[in-house]
């Protein structure tokens, strides 16, 4: 085996944490990955890995191993792929994740466009409101309304979500439609949090060009986009999310807008993907297809 398929071994065994998890993705036989990665070591001089019967973790010298191999690798995929595009259409399997809502409202509705440009791509798609261990999950990419806080990943901003302040009839009819921001203190908000974040129970508006945050009560607290907006239809108060994503629900009536003259922030989308290495061509267009896609809306 030469040295460039070690290294790509090596490179989906660290992502992954996993010899057959590498061998399942690389389409290759266990003993062959486990293998290479012997021989690798041997060659080295150094233990890239610290292997129990649970776990795979990688040494520090493994660590400086990756990030190198990364480096070596992307210069030589982006000059193996220079003409990839020309000679052959991108094809191959893509993960990607994203918010439930995200994936319901906005882009599954579209994705027949995409599958019809790259008929040879196969997509995943997962729906998860918080953070992925991409690396170690084998996603390709992921969009979140928040940039990239590790230094493993990088961001690519591709929309401004105009955001909506909402709440169900049912809960209006009982305490009143708010028409200024002192009106909001006599009402409460769904709370929202994250998995890597403290819980938030506040709305936003734009005054005066600036973002001005205005602290609630709140009764419940959620995580996840589809329980945000089911606990403001079922009268737990005031929300702020995307039109984009409750605009049946506001045709309908279930979900009814206030305080229209006070618009929040717009809602920032990215993409995230690992940095520093080649995007293969079924990836990058992935990637420009959604882009194309948010910029429509």
């Amino acid at each position: 085996m030469d040295q460039i398929q070690a290294m790509r071994i090596f490179i989906r065994i660290t992502e992954l944490g996993s010899f057959s998890r590498a061998a399942e993705d690389l389409d290759l036989p266990r003993a062959t990955v486990s293998t290479a990665l012997k021989n690798l070591e041997q060659r080295l001089g150094v233990r890239l890995f610290l292997r129990t019967t649970r776990q795979v973790k990688i040494t520090e010298e493994g660590e400086q191993y990756y990030q190198r191999c990364l480096q070596l690798l992307t210069g030589f995929d982006e000059a193996d792929n220079l003409f990839a595009d020309i000679k052959n259409p991108p094809a191959g399997h893509v993960r990607i994740d994203m918010p439930h809502s995200m994936a319901r409202e906005i882009v599954l509705p579209a994705l027949p466009e995409f599958s019809a440009r790259y008929p040879q791509i196969k997509l995943t798609l997962s729906a998860n409101d918080n953070a992925v261990d991409m690396l170690h999950q084998g996603v390709d990419c992921v969009i979140r309304a928040w940039p990239a806080e590790s230094e493993n990943l990088q961001s690519r901003p591709i929309a401004m979500l105009a955001q909506t302040t909402c709440a169900s009839l049912g809960y209006l009819a009982e305490k009143g439609t708010p028409q200024t921001l002192a009106d909001l203190k006599q009402h409460q908000a769904v709370a929202y949090f994250f998995a890597h974040q403290r819980p938030e129970s506040q709305l936003e508006f734009i005054i005066n060009k600036k973002s001005q945050a205005i602290l609630m009560d709140n009764a419940l607290t959620v995580s996840g986009a589809d329980a945000y907006i089911a606990a403001a239809k079922a009268g737990y108060g005031l929300i702020q999310t995307s039109r984009r994503v409750i605009e049946q629900d506001l045709a309908r009536g279930t979900l009814v807008e206030v305080l229209p003259h006070l618009q929040p922030p717009p809602m920032p989308l990215y993409i995230m993907y690992p940095p520093g290495r080649f995007l293969a061509p079924r990836v990058r267009v992935l990637l420009d297809w959604l882009v194309e896609l948010f910029a429509r809306l």
